[in-house]
């Protein structure tokens, strides 16, 4: 029969070492976290009367004839404190927008039928320019055809009619463009 074995595997020896030094660790941190929690005082009533008390110092450190109290003087030093909130008082006034007067040459509307009539434009648009377009096109085609040729003479009738449908797209002729060309010279 084999011996057995006498003493311990090194290597289940350093796995536990490891997990019993993680759990002594985060056992510590649990504990501190439990004695903060403990010495924390968070109770509004507390903090409320601790606040007045600081006003009340502060206030007594403000006395009138500058004579304070040794006690109430070291308090103020010890805590001092500033009120950060500012009074209604303080505040600046805001303008009220009901009563500001229009500036000259403004358009004021109170109701839904003002501001249209103030947005709706004067001038009377073309409203449906697409019907126009295949003339203008052709008389387009007509006039710049020849200028085409003139600048391109190796290429063939498909390609010089590409160019000119390119062209026509940006052109000042073309009835779509003049919908918005009012608007961009403005």
């Amino acid at each position: 029969m084999p011996k057995k074995f006498q003493g311990e595997n090194s290597k289940s020896a350093t796995a536990r070492a490891r997990k019993a030094e993680v759990k002594a660790v985060a056992d510590a941190r649990k504990q501190k976290e439990l004695e903060d929690a403990l010495w924390q005082d968070n109770n509004k009533h507390v903090m409320k009367k601790e606040q007045r008390r600081v006003v009340r110092c502060n206030a007594a450190c403000k006395c009138v004839k500058g004579i304070v109290h040794p006690k109430i003087k070291i308090f103020c030093l010890l805590y001092p404190f500033e009120s950060t909130e500012k009074s209604h008082l303080e505040m600046p006034l805001e303008e009220n927008v009901n009563q500001i007067v229009p500036e000259e040459g403004t358009v004021e509307a109170q109701t839904i039928e003002d501001a249209i009539a103030v947005l709706s434009t004067k001038e009377d648009l073309d409203r449906h320019p697409e019907h126009r377009m295949k003339a203008a096109y052709a008389a387009f085609e007509e006039a710049n055809m020849a200028r085409l040729k003139m600048e391109n003479p190796n290429m063939r009738l498909s390609q010089l009619k590409q160019q000119l449908k390119k062209e026509w797209t940006k052109s000042p002729e073309n009835p779509l463009n003049q919908r918005v060309a009012a608007y961009n010279s403005k």
